[in-house]
């Protein structure tokens, strides 16, 4: 007989219950222990994913009250831009450009010579007009610089379409051509 049958045989009491709880453990392990593992893992992973799906979101909230609140920032600027910037109707308009353009040109030591306007609305849906101003200024080159540079400095909605500088004349001065828009609403009551 060998040594482990007669173990076997001899200890009998103790191998059996021994042999039962290896196998009740394993079986245990096999169906709760390992299920159990499997999908608290499982959990921590859809916690982590939950997390970063919170993250995320509260990322997309944030930039979305971002955005309306730059929105709401663009429409109260526009609404100023309409309500204090832009002339409410063709007479301000004219009013505009024809006291502006002379007060600049004297203060930079320019001569001014002439203007034509022309007013036209700029589609027929449209609730704003467009004056056009064409201008001619005689000065030296650095008058007429700074009275460009004083026009785009001037709070006055006055927008620099074509700048045409020439001297017809060497025994003339500088000659300078201004081709200016500024846009006025059509109904002044409403944007």
């Amino acid at each position: 007989m060998s040594l482990w049958k007669r173990i076997l045989r001899e200890k009998r009491a103790l191998v059996i219950p021994l042999a039962l709880g290896l196998v009740a453990n394993i079986v245990a392990y096999a169906l709760v222990v390992r299920p159990l593992g499997i999908k608290s893992a499982g959990a921590a992973d859809r916690a982590a994913a939950a997390a970063q799906a919170l993250r995320a979101a509260a990322s997309d909230e944030a930039a979305a009250r971002a955005l309306m609140a730059g929105k709401e920032r663009a429409d109260q600027e526009l609404a100023t831009f309409y309500e204090k910037v832009l002339p409410a109707d063709l007479p301000t308009a004219r009013q505009l450009t024809f006291a502006t353009l002379p007060a600049l040109a004297k203060t930079a030591n320019v001569k001014f010579v002439e203007r034509r306007t022309e007013a036209d609305q700029i589609t027929h849906a449209s609730k704003f007009g467009r004056l056009k101003v064409h201008a001619v200024f005689q000065g030296e080159y650095e008058s007429l610089r700074q009275f460009i540079y004083q026009l785009e400095g001037a709070p006055e909605f006055v927008i620099i379409d074509a700048v045409t500088l020439s001297q017809p004349d060497s025994a003339k001065p500088l000659q300078l051509l201004l081709d200016l828009s500024t846009y006025y609403r059509l109904e002044s009551n409403g944007r």
